[in-house]
């Protein structure tokens, strides 16, 4: 028996940070919301993705840095064993906790409904309306002025012979795990690579990264991709770029892996478990988007316009699934805007020059702004300089001085255009490089801008001192 509701402003599905983002604004303009949610209510964000990832993050480094001290004479005691599962648990708890508060708490606080069903779009272009399969059985219709999908992405896997047989892990199933993996292979050298593998080796697993480009981090910066790959040298993380899958086989519960390396050479490289982290793909499948005039892209995204609106006027999308940069403070923001633009006609864009990104590995890797090469491609000349972390303080006074500041500067006006870092706490310096961008400053007002001492947003400052000064002989204390 299907019921049919009608009377909302605005139908959600999904219910993640778009999703939510644009119900708390449709509330807020004091319109009627209804969410439809297939899984589990909070989306990628805290059930599979940023929370868990950087809970178990925080959990190795703490592993490691205890182990580190472990070897030093009188530390012993600092090294505390791990219990993989109790890991796994504690994170556990805490998305759950996070769920409720944020997520299914928080709905019910604003007053809008969260239906469990799969949506499906049914109707005209000129009349949709959304079919929900409900998981409880029978079905329901509704019936708003505005649609937004907000179903957000999924991990994508390529097409390699032998491995859906022999079976792989995703950046989601990996913190599934109840026992830690001797040895793994993590095929993807970018964000969600670099960060479950160093999770992985950190707690004890034997890893090999496989990166079928020619470095590590190979959106990044070169001298980026040069110090993570230190890192993980040093580390014990094997590496090996420019280097391609092309099958996989299981042998007594191994999974065997030929990879094709860029001399031409095939190897075979073994271990328990084989991760796959190369990319996510917009969940659009079985959302009857056709029937509804709504048009999809290239790996499946749903095309929409600089408002967030698809390819019919009263059907809307936001975050993963509409194919733009893949953050959760994107989700969040493309999905006020929609509800602000569908609800308001507020006719709101959004500004993504100084869009800041982060890899939670230790050190961490962050960036905004163009690179060197991005500049040279918008036909400007480009003036770069690099700041090793062994002229800044805050690493100095942390032992740790692994990594660098790239200054990327429009070489006729001095304008800062990009920012590029490797260092602990990059994602901090980071937010202050991003409000620098978007004030237009160049890097003489940059170098004259108050920095406290002793922090490692510091860094920024000295390294625009470096396109005039030799900070190596400048006073410590006197920059």
């Amino acid at each position: 028996m299907t019921t049919t509701e009608s009377g909302f402003d605005l139908a959600v599905i999904g219910s993640g940070s778009a999703a939510f983002a644009a119900a708390i604004a449709a509330v807020g303009h004091g319109k009627r919301v209804v969410m439809v949610e297939r899984g589990t209510t909070g989306g990628t964000c805290v059930n599979v993705g940023c929370v868990p990832s950087k809970a178990l993050l925080a959990a190795a480094e703490a592993h490691h840095r205890a182990a580190a001290a472990a070897r030093f004479p009188g530390l012993a005691a600092a090294a505390i064993p791990v219990g993989f599962a109790g890991l796994i648990g504690g994170k556990d708890a805490l998305v759950g906790q996070l769920r409720t508060e944020k997520y299914t708490d928080l709905a019910a606080d604003y007053g809008w409904e969260i239906v469990h069903g799969t949506a499906t779009f049914t109707g005209t272009t000129e009349t949709p309306a959304l079919d929900v399969a409900l998981n409880d059985g029978g079905t329901r219709r509704i019936e708003a002025a505005h649609y937004l999908i907000a179903t957000g992405s999924a991990p994508w896997a390529p097409p390699v012979d032998g491995l859906e047989q022999a079976g792989y892990l995703t950046s989601t199933t990996a913190m599934e795990l109840d026992v830690l993996p001797e040895s793994m292979l993590v095929v993807g050298g970018n964000a969600i690579g670099l960060e479950q593998a160093q999770l992985f080796a950190r707690l004890g697993t034997q890893v090999t990264v496989i990166e079928a480009l020619d470095r590590l981090a190979p959106y990044e910066e070169p001298e980026i991709s040069a110090a993570i790959e230190n890192v993980f040298a040093n580390e014990g993380i094997t590496v090996q770029t420019g280097a391609t899958l092309t099958s996989v086989r299981t042998e007594n519960g191994t999974r065997v892996a030929a990879v094709r390396t860029r001399r031409g050479e095939e190897i075979e490289l073994r271990a328990e478990h084989l991760l796959i982290a190369t990319g996510r793909r917009p969940v659009t499948s079985g959302l009857g988007l056709d029937s509804v005039g709504v048009k999809t892209g290239t790996r499946g995204k749903v095309v929409v316009d600089d408002y967030q609106r698809t390819t019919n006027e009263r059907i809307w999308a936001a975050g993963d699934v509409a194919g733009g940069p893949q953050f959760v403070y994107v989700a969040a923001a493309q999905g006020t805007l929609a509800a602000d633009n569908a609800l308001t006609g507020a006719e709101r864009t959004l500004d993504y020059t100084a869009l800041p990104r982060v890899t939670f590995t230790s050190p961490a890797i962050a960036a905004v702004g163009l690179t060197d090469a991005q500049v040279a491609e918008a036909g400007l000349r480009c003036d770069c300089r690099t700041l090793p972390l062994e002229h800044v303080p805050r690493a100095l006074a942390n032992r740790d001085t692994r990594g660098l500041v790239k200054l990327v500067a429009d070489a006729s006006t001095g304008r800062v255009l990009g920012v590029h870092v490797i260092a602990d706490g990059a994602g901090d310096l980071i937010t202050a490089a991003t409000y620098a961008i978007t004030a237009g400053m160049t890097v003489d007002q940059l170098a004259h801008t108050w920095a406290p001492y002793l922090t490692m947003a510091e860094a920024l400052k000295l390294a625009a001192q470096t396109f005039t000064a030799d900070v190596a002989r400048l006073s410590c204390c006197a920059g």
